[in-house]
């Protein structure tokens, strides 16, 4: 087998191959002497049909069968003898050959880039710490109050979290688009469940009031021919009802699972949650932090482009999945070049954390996977249902495994970079983050 390779670019190869013809014919004729003892042809008993017989027919296919794994085990001899190491599978193109003259082909790819060692000593990530005071605790309890909330008729004009029940109709453009009035349609007010505007144009009104205003709907309202137009709505008040939270007391406590009905119990619990979850929002945020400075000092980093392209594909393929099942257009070409900064991003991470797995020998800690997949089983009603089925199934239990290597990385940089702790309020972090 003759090698010869070229640089087509940075990353690009371009390797060009040539299988000796004495190397295929083996290997035809092999598959041929196989096929001669199963082969039947009419006039012929199995097995004893005649050699030339059996190559006239089956012969140009058995060769293109036999070409075809060469070109896959050629190649990646081919790539370990030059110590090579493709990002992705390559580009076959065939040479022109004949029976007697071997066969001979190009394979064009690209290859992972050489990463020198990390020097982490110069990384500067930050550390989040947070801590559950009782002003947010307070505010918890409060909240999971309020999602129990009752409803009485008020006899006073409407205020911001009261619930009204009103009838209304919109006309736009001299068109009714509410087909007629809508009726007994309960919003809160302040919630923000109708367009800007609405809800406010409601405070301070009366059962029996009747109303009109105009109100602009956004310029990116669903419904396209209402976008950005002026409306003019009609509504009355049927009725005005205000929130009546349920009394803090030992049947509330029950309701969450806290057998004594203690208050002090329920507090402990609903703290015990909250501190749960605010380890793995610190986490997650000191993550980010060290992959932001990871990446900002790699920036430069040569990524293949084929690499960033599945990446592409893969950010891509929930967005195109939504629209068709919504049957809403899509501007792909947009989308792509949105995405492409953060598919290149994730692309040059991971072969980032790749490196660093290698250079401190990585694996992840059994001991962490499991209380990764406890973590996440606290969340169902049967908890070592969901750890069984973690453990009897291998893509999953690997997505596990990931995320435990990632964090070990994770550790393995705050243990050697420069790393400054700050502090952020419980509120704050837990906060939803745009785009989330």
């Amino acid at each position: 087998m003759q090698v010869s390779v070229e640089s087509t670019s940075e990353l690009g190869r371009k390797i060009t191959v040539h299988l000796p013809e004495d190397k295929i014919q083996v290997q035809v004729d092999t598959r041929l002497k196989n096929l001669a003892r199963q082969a039947k042809i009419d006039g012929f008993r199995p097995g004893k049909v005649p050699a030339f017989l059996i190559k006239q027919r089956y012969g140009s296919g058995v060769r293109q069968e036999v070409v075809a794994d060469l070109i896959q085990s050629s190649f990646y001899e081919a790539v370990q003898a030059e110590k090579l190491t493709p990002a992705a599978g390559p580009t076959i193109t065939p040479g022109q050959s004949s029976e007697g003259e071997g066969f001979s082909y190009v394979a064009d790819f690209e290859v992972l880039p050489e990463i020198a060692p990390l020097a982490l000593d110069q990384l500067q990530v930050k550390k989040f710490v947070s801590e559950v005071g009782e002003a947010d605790l307070d505010a918890m309890v409060l909240k999971l109050r309020g999602q129990r909330k009752a409803w009485r008729v008020a006899e006073r004009p409407a205020a911001l979290d009261d619930r009204l029940t009103i009838s209304f109709q919109g006309e736009c453009d001299g068109s009714n688009f509410t087909d007629g009035t809508v009726e007994n349609f309960a919003v809160v007010l302040g919630s923000n469940q109708l367009i800007p505007g609405f809800e406010d144009k409601l405070v301070g009104r009366t059962v029996d009031s009747e109303d009109s205003f105009s109100l602009d709907f956004p310029a990116d309202y669903g419904a396209a021919h209402l976008a950005g137009k002026t409306a003019q709505f009609k509504v009355t008040v049927d009725k005005i009802e205000e929130s009546v939270l349920p009394e803090l007391d030992e049947a509330f406590a029950k309701s969450f699972g806290i057998e004594s009905g203690a208050i002090e119990d329920f507090r402990a619990d609903i703290k015990a949650n909250m501190e749960r979850e605010m380890a793995r929002a610190l986490q997650a945020k000191t993550k980010t932090s060290v992959m932001d400075e990871l990446y900002s000092r790699n920036s430069e980093l040569l990524v293949p482009a084929v690499m960033i392209g599945q990446e592409l594909e893969t950010l891509i393929k929930p967005y195109v999945d939504a629209a068709k099942s919504n049957k809403q257009p899509i501007d792909q070409a947009a989308l792509r070049l949105r995405l492409e900064p953060l598919a290149k991003r994730r692309v040059a991470l991971g072969l980032l954390l790749g490196k660093l797995m290698d250079d401190h020998k990585l694996k992840a800690d059994p001991k962490r996977v499991r209380a990764a997949i406890d973590d996440i089983a606290l969340s169902y009603e049967d908890p070592q249902q969901v750890v069984n089925w973690y453990y009897s199934n291998k893509e999953q239990l690997s997505q596990v495994e990931g995320m435990v290597l990632e964090d070990q990385v994770v550790d393995v940089i705050l243990a050697n970079g420069q790393v400054a702790e700050e502090y952020i309020p419980f509120g704050e972090l837990m906060q939803p983050q745009a785009g989330a």
